[in-house]
């Protein structure tokens, strides 16, 4: 979290944190998305959050009541999850606070120009921080150290990629303010929360944080004892003052602090934590800007940087010294579990631990999650070998053509059978009754279709109005299939609005997670940006395609060999990808995956997509099939 300069949050000095009751914070609620980036909702869906949140702490969130783009999406507050009623995707949501004088407190909005012209907001903690180098008149502020390698310009408004050198237009608009709330910082809500009164949740994290109170409340108390009568040498009701950061993650954007009380870490251990008597208390005291927790040997130095970190577990920062490797001997390390469930030890339990261990004068490291390992180890051209028993190594698409003369009356002939005593049963397609004409009559008349002739698709045996089939037909790709409406069993060879591009497969000599006996197959798929063709959403305006070439990865073992085979199949088919608007970015007209999920992380699995998942190969069999392409459709 930014913070302006030479404002501070008072902690006891055990530091554990006790910030003031009637300390305000800015709310912002935001997902995860796909790339492990938290992204903010809008300050209108925050205030509907929150309202919906005073009334029912376990309560559902219709995101759709106050933004129609969200229609498709609620939140369950009980799981802390973003559900999308259309295809079942869930992502982590998480409840994070700002300082009133932030971007957010003020309703100031950064965001960048994409290639459709529309404009996309940057992440928050970015936004933050480009409006605390506006704000200070920074003629320009270099994005590298917070992952990206952008360069923004006040004087122009323009961002700038400091690899390509493509400039993008750069805009600060003003929007409603997020929602305020006062009292001290609420426990991270990025995990399930229980029910506030009556019987205590059994979700494994309040199972854990219950089974553990008890003894952290008497080691806390313990601690709160000495903490009343103050430091040694110091007044009674000393408390402690500790500075907010004046860098954010390594952006200099203010001038440099002088000595321990411009630093923006809470050091002990090493001679860091001098304390220093900064002015008098209301009661007589002094506020003493001191080492936070107890001290440790002056080799064992336990840094946290930051101030709102341990209440975010996909941004925490909590490091032992300044590296990892600077971890002592003897000093146990808990490698903190990510939200995507990577890890071996539990946040809460991790979190639980230091503290309980750390009130004992105990040396304790929490290590930052890992970084996901999203390619191989570099390999020369030669080690690359073709996939065993697929013909090839690449696949291209063209320019998609339209079936053209395929008459809609004689397909939907041809995959049903008329009948002759019709149920008294709902037309699913017009919602009419079968025993009625359909609710399309007069608006479609094909010749030798009467609105009230009703037919049986063969394989599943679900009964529509033949014209609400031909109406669903032409609503659809007319590629000579149909598929049920109802099941979703699809008749004839299914196709899809895939772009023209390169799917590329080889072998490379290592090894998945989770795959220790196999070589890997890599695919790279490659799409070009391009004008839309008459199937695609709109017809002769550019579609962008992002992140390609994009890679993806297999075991080298039967059962990978046969779901790369129905993807070849699945590509030549056109339904890999279609063009849409991305659920990361919320861009439009841009190259997006069509339900076939691929795995893109090759050494973990931090993101959800990658290994060890022992589930996947069958998850993308059955996903397949629900396209039409499944195993009946290889040869031998």
């Amino acid at each position: 979290m930014m913070a302006r300069p030479g404002s501070g949050v008072m902690v006891s000095v055990n530091g554990l944190g006790y910030p003031p009751q009637n300390l305000a914070r800015v709310v912002v609620w935001e997902w995860l998305n796909e790339h492990a980036r938290w992204r903010p909702y809008s300050a209108a869906v925050c205030h509907h959050i929150e309202n919906v949140l005073k009334g029912d702490a376990r309560g559902t969130v219709v995101l759709g009541q106050v933004d129609a783009q969200l229609a498709p999406y609620i939140i369950d507050l009980q799981s802390m999850h973003q559900f999308r009623q259309d295809t079942g995707t869930m992502r982590p949501v998480q409840r994070n606070f700002y300082e009133p004088s932030s971007a957010p407190g003020k309703g100031v909005v950064w965001e960048w120009e994409n290639d459709s012209g529309s404009w996309t907001p940057y992440d928050m903690e970015i936004c933050v921080t480009i409006q605390n180098a506006y704000e200070k008149q920074h003629p320009w502020l270099d994005l590298t150290s917070l992952g990206f390698c952008y360069l923004i310009d006040f004087n122009g408004m323009a961002q700038t990629n400091r690899q390509s050198q493509r400039k993008r237009r750069l805009r600060r608009r003003m929007d409603l303010a997020y929602p305020l709330i006062m009292g001290s910082i609420p426990k991270s809500q990025s995990w399930p929360v229980g029910a506030s009164s009556g019987q205590p949740c059994s979700c494994q994290q309040c199972i854990l944080v219950n089974s553990t109170r008890a003894a952290s409340n008497a080691i806390l108390a313990s601690q709160r004892r000495k903490v009343y009568g103050g430091p040694p040498g110091a007044p009674a009701g000393t408390l402690t003052m500790v500075r907010q950061s004046n860098t954010f993650a390594g952006t200099s954007l203010w001038s440099p602090g002088s000595g321990a009380g411009g630093n923006n870490n809470i050091s002990v251990g090493g001679g860091h934590g001098k304390a220093e008597q900064v002015g008098p208390t209301p009661g007589g005291g002094s506020y003493t800007r001191s080492p936070a927790l107890p001290a440790l040997p002056s080799s064992h130095a336990l840094t946290i940087n930051g101030q709102n970190n341990l209440n975010r577990p996909g941004t925490q920062r909590v490091s032992m010294g300044t590296a990892r490797g600077a971890i002592p001997p003897g000093v146990p390390a808990l490698p903190v579990k990510n939200l995507t469930g990577s890890g071996p030890v539990h946040p809460a339990l991790a979190g639980m631990t230091g503290i309980l261990m750390c009130a004992a004068g105990l040396p304790v490291c929490l290590t930052r999650a890992p970084k996901p390992i999203l390619h191989p180890p570099p390999i020369n051209k030669s080690d690359m070998k073709p996939v065993p028993g697929v013909n090839g190594i690449r696949r291209k698409t063209k320019k998609k053509h339209l079936r053209r003369g395929k008459n809609p009356e004689d397909v939907v002939r041809r995959y049903t059978e008329k009948i002759k005593v019709v149920p008294d049963e709902d037309c699913t397609i017009c919602m009419e009754r079968l025993v009625t004409s359909s609710g399309y009559e007069g608006v479609l008349s094909h010749k030798g279709i009467k609105p009230e002739l009703v037919g049986k698709l063969g394989k599943c045996g679900h009964m529509y109005h033949l014209l609400c089939l031909v109406a669903m037909y032409n609503n659809g790709n007319k590629d000579g299939s149909l598929q049920c409406p109802t099941c979703k069993a699809i008749y004839g060879e299914k196709t899809g609005t895939q772009p023209p591009g390169k799917m590329e497969y080889h072998v490379i000599p290592h090894c998945l997670p989770g795959y220790p006996e196999s070589k890997t197959i890599r695919i790279v798929y490659d799409i070009p940006a391009g004008i839309q063709t008459p199937e695609h959403p709109n017809p002769g305006k550019k579609f962008s395609a992002r992140g390609f070439p994009r890679h993806c990865y297999l075991p080298d073992n039967e059962k990978g060999r046969k779901v790369l085979k129905l993807l070849i199949m699945a590509w030549d088919r056109h339904l890999i990808f279609t063009i849409g608007t991305s659920s990361t970015t919320g861009e439009s007209d841009t190259v997006v995956w069509n339900e076939i999920h691929h795995k893109t992380e090759f050494g973990s699995n931090l993101t959800g997509h990658g290994y060890p998942d022992p589930n996947y190969l069958d998850n993308v069999l059955t996903e397949l099939s629900a396209q039409g392409v499944g195993e009946d459709n290889l040869k031998d």
